[in-house]
């Protein structure tokens, strides 16, 4: 069985995690979506909230758990017995970043990371934006995942 967690802050999770996460399990058998902390962020959502919004998201999809996690993305992958860190890229500027993690994370074990270019409609949606968005009381329901609501 191949397992993978797909690591974030989630705050919130988007319609570009969720379908980074509906093609990934074309590819893996199990995913655990593993909500982090990031001491460099501070969170809008709380943690309950933000594992709220994906279980709303997934509650119908056996292949998907939903996990907080405060450690180190490796050792939450080690924990799960994870083969895969499943991550979506945006951007030249993610690929970067994410090959720079993925250089690391392969260099402290021996779990591969696997990297998801997101689908072009969903290429200029953030967690950011979304945020901001929300900051001016805008509808954001174009951005997040099918039947969730906040």
């Amino acid at each position: 069985m191949k397992k993978a967690i797909f690591p974030g802050s989630f705050d919130p999770f988007t319609i570009g995690h969720y379908s980074v996460v509906k093609r990934g399990l074309e590819l893996f058998d199990h995913i655990t979506i593993g909500v982090g902390s990031n001491c460099s962020k501070k969170s809008f959502f709380t943690l309950e909230k933000r594992l709220d919004i994906i279980c709303q998201a997934f509650h119908d999809e056996p292949r998907v758990s939903v996990k907080a996690y405060d450690s180190l993305t490796i050792d939450f992958a080690k924990e799960e017995e994870a083969d895969f860190i499943l991550r979506g890229v945006r951007s030249a500027n993610d690929f970067e970043y994410e090959k720079s993690i993925a250089d690391i994370n392969k260099r402290l074990s021996s779990i591969e990371t696997v990297l998801l270019f997101t689908e072009p409609q969903y290429s200029a949606v953030s967690s950011t934006i979304v945020r901001d968005l929300l900051n001016y009381g805008k509808d954001v329901a174009a951005f997040l995942p099918p039947g969730v609501e906040l």
